[in-house]
């Protein structure tokens, strides 16, 4: 698909020596996303075992003191997760901005994205979005890159599974490896432009 504007070569065009950056990122987006909701319960949370299995001694086998030991059926869990653990994976700002350049550099070599000025023409209808993604053949998984989320544009793709709508100054590498096609208006392209674009030294 034609781009109707010229990507800027330093966001669009970076050298990616390798993707060990970009498999950063993107196992940092995945980790700080994870809840830790898994818990367990200890010996001493586990209902029951206030009496004592058997007596100490004349059975002659091992002494119990509560069925809710860990070795018994039913007992508390060693080491098991406890609903605290942080999984996050730091990732300095400067490197988020590297990766992700070189996510979109990697895009576009892919021919993924395009620049079209979509954002004036929503009107709010589910029906217009299709005929607009038909228009341009972008089936499968599609990246939308807004300047804002209006309500209309959300009411227009809420519907459609295939779509995704992220604001430009939101974009992370997980977001754009995982689309087969990007879609930027150029309201979009000039905040990523003024974001990841070259800082004046």
């Amino acid at each position: 698909m034609a781009e109707s504007t010229k990507l800027p070569k330093d966001i669009f065009a970076v050298e990616v020596p390798n993707h060990e950056l970009l498999k950063l990122a993107y196992d940092s987006y995945l980790a700080n996303a994870r809840l830790a909701s898994a818990t367990t319960k200890q010996r001493g949370e586990v209902s029951g075992g206030g009496k004592k299995p058997w007596k100490q001694k004349g059975t002659g086998r091992a002494r119990f003191g509560s069925t809710r030991n860990p070795i018994w059926r039913g007992g508390g869990v060693v080491f098991g997760p406890r609903g605290n653990e942080n999984y996050t994976k730091k990732l300095s700002k400067t490197a988020k901005k590297v990766a992700i350049r070189q996510a979109l550099t990697v895009a576009h070599d892919a021919k993924k994205i395009s620049v079209l000025p979509y954002e004036e023409k929503v009107t709010g209808k589910t029906r217009d979005a299709v005929a607009f993604l038909k228009q341009f053949k972008l089936d499968r998984k599609v990246l939308l890159v807004t300047s804002e989320k209006t309500p209309e544009l959300m009411r227009a793709t809420n519907n459609l599974q295939e779509v995704l709508v992220i604001r430009a100054n939101y974009l992370s590498v997980y977001h754009i490896l995982n689309a087969d096609h990007i879609v930027i208006s150029p309201q979009a392209l000039d905040i990523i432009t003024a974001w990841l674009g070259k800082e004046e030294a």
